[in-house]
């Protein structure tokens, strides 16, 4: 895909990942990047910042049809969607002591909000007979995200998804990529480090932490190049070979890892 002229939709784009990809597919000469965010001055501050292109709409994505009115919403104002970022994410930082309220939470974000979107977008983009949808799904989803069993989980069942949707429909000219960084310096990450927190700590200990718009520029690359997985960080893949050829051992190296780290 090419940016030019291109119609997106971001979810979660007041900050981070997705206030990068703004601005990015912005520069790129997209018609209309659409910044949706349940922070609502955040999404504003962002559009803002943008310039005339942008459109800010505040979203809660586990609410299925907010969702669905932001969907009808620009396709009525802009005539179609022909990318929409399934951005939304959240992190718990815990394990089994994880409450039911944290697993539903992330449940309902990191997946059932891809399910909402996908839904809603799908029947335009079936009818015009292509469309693209990126969802960001976290290196979590092929690899583990230590210390944050929901995260983990939710985010497996987020690639999973996507995998299943370019199975799908991908004859049906619907492109699928599955956007999974590492270590990326948002609000998420720095908060962790700031708490202490296992996860974030493994995280930084595991490689590069990327700047937002590093994983812009790597979007950028995997839509041009319609690839399923997008990996900023391309170790990514050699850790996910090498989990799958010897997964005792990869274990192995976490748990030696944790040790160190909480030594």
């Amino acid at each position: 895909m090419n940016l030019t002229d291109r119609v997106a939709v971001i979810t979660g784009g007041a900050g981070g990942i997705g206030a990068a990809l703004a601005r990015r597919f912005a520069a790129e000469g997209a018609a209309a990047v659409v910044v949706a965010d349940l922070d609502a001055a955040g999404a504003r501050a962002v559009a803002e910042g943008v310039g005339p292109v942008a459109h800010a709409v505040q979203l809660d994505v586990t609410a299925e049809e907010q969702v669905r009115a932001l969907v009808a919403d620009t396709e009525r104002r802009y005539g179609r969607i022909d990318l929409f970022c399934a951005n939304a994410g959240v992190a718990t930082e815990a394990g089994l002591d994880a409450t039911d309220a944290d697993w539903d939470r992330a449940w309902r974000v990191n997946v059932l909000a891809h399910v909402h979107s996908t839904r809603a977008v799908l029947p335009g983009m079936l009818a015009r007979g292509q469309g693209y949808l990126l969802h960001t799904c976290s290196a979590a989803g092929v690899l583990t995200a230590v210390g944050d069993a929901p995260y983990t989980a939710t985010k497996h069942a987020a690639v999973g998804l996507a995998e299943w949707l370019a199975i799908t429909y991908r004859d049906q000219g619907i492109r699928v990529s599955a956007l999974c960084p590492q270590g990326v310096d948002t609000p998420m990450l720095a908060e962790g480090l700031a708490a202490g927190h296992l996860g974030a700590r493994v995280i930084a200990a595991s490689g590069a932490v990327l700047h937002p718009d590093r994983v812009a520029d790597a979007v950028i690359a995997g839509l041009a190049e319609e690839r399923f997985l997008i990996l900023p960080h391309p170790e990514v893949a050699a850790y996910a070979r090498r989990r799958a050829e010897d997964p005792d051992g990869w274990q192995a190296g976490l748990r030696k890892l944790v040790r160190r780290l909480r030594s």
